[in-house]
């Protein structure tokens, strides 16, 4: 995100927070079966007889037989009354579009960003993309007296920010195309800018990260990173803003680093996974 304002604030740096303690082990090994037996109907591409999965997970079919069962009977997964074989239901889907998705995105990340902007001494803001706009969700301030910051709710042009280029990189080439036919800056690009746009797009995806100059405050460096899954549709741009000139110039793979560690945190608590490391 390239705009903002300064603000100066009294506060001083918080101490870094204690180590936390190993989470002890309360495993249900009946509960992790039938949530092995959920994964593996979702990554498979079709249905799965009882041999399939049970084999696919180690176990014996009489053992993960009672579990499907339950799961038939309380509507999580579907038996095909012909071939007897198994597959995922919608009530998930139906479940999870029962909560807000933003809502639970902003309830979750105020600690995570406050770990990480008192970490980096920088402040750090949460964007999303919605109607065709970059949409400002969470801002946390650095704990430095002097600070650049971003009005929660701000909404700015996606192809002339960071923010905005890093979450339309991660568009299908579909959702991509209906965007850009719609966004009037990219309208007036020439061919040359549509080109070099394109490319640039490219760059992102294969660094999993966004890196710029701003386009209007100068000495600004803006960087951002994904949250989120964009094979589900769930995606915001976890950014911090920062003057080249500073302390921080000569450490932007410090900021990434950062910034990297509390995406995967927060993509975390959404519940949803997304491997950084795969090839695209």
């Amino acid at each position: 995100m390239q705009t903002g304002k300064m603000k100066t604030s009294d506060k001083q740096p918080m101490k870094a927070s204690k180590a936390k303690k190993p989470r002890p082990d309360y495993s249900v090994p009946a509960l992790d079966k039938g949530l092995d037996a959920f994964e593996a109907l979702a990554a498979s591409p079709t249905s799965l007889s009882l041999t399939e999965l049970a084999g696919a997970l180690g176990q014996t079919p009489s053992s993960l037989f009672r579990i499907l069962d339950r799961l038939e009977n309380r509507s999580y997964i579907v038996r095909d009354p012909v071939s007897g074989r198994y597959r995922l239901s919608l009530k998930l889907f139906e479940l999870a579009h029962t909560h807000s998705p933003v809502q639970q995105l902003i309830a979750m990340s105020g600690k995570p960003m406050r770990e990480l902007a008192d970490s980096v001494q920088e402040s750090v803001h949460l964007s999303v993309l919605s109607n065709g706009r970059i949409v400002v969700l969470l801002d946390v301030g650095s704990p430095l007296r002097v600070r650049f910051a971003h009005e929660i709710g701000a909404q700015f042009p996606p192809v002339l920010t960071n923010s905005g280029r890093l979450l339309l990189a991660y568009l299908s080439p579909e959702m991509l195309q209906e965007h850009l036919e719609k966004d009037p800056d990219y309208a007036e690009f020439s061919s040359t800018q549509r080109d070099a746009f394109h490319e640039e797009l490219k760059k992102i995806r294969r660094n999993r990260y966004s890196v710029s100059s701003s386009e209007e405050r100068a000495g600004m460096k803006d960087l951002a990173v994904l949250v989120g899954n964009p094979a589900i549709g769930t995606t915001a741009a976890l950014a911090i803003a920062c003057l080249s000139g500073g302390k921080n110039s000569v450490d932007i793979n410090r900021l990434l680093a950062g910034l990297q560690e509390c995406a995967a945190i927060l993509t975390s608590n959404l519940g949803v996974t997304y491997d950084r490391n795969a090839s695209l």
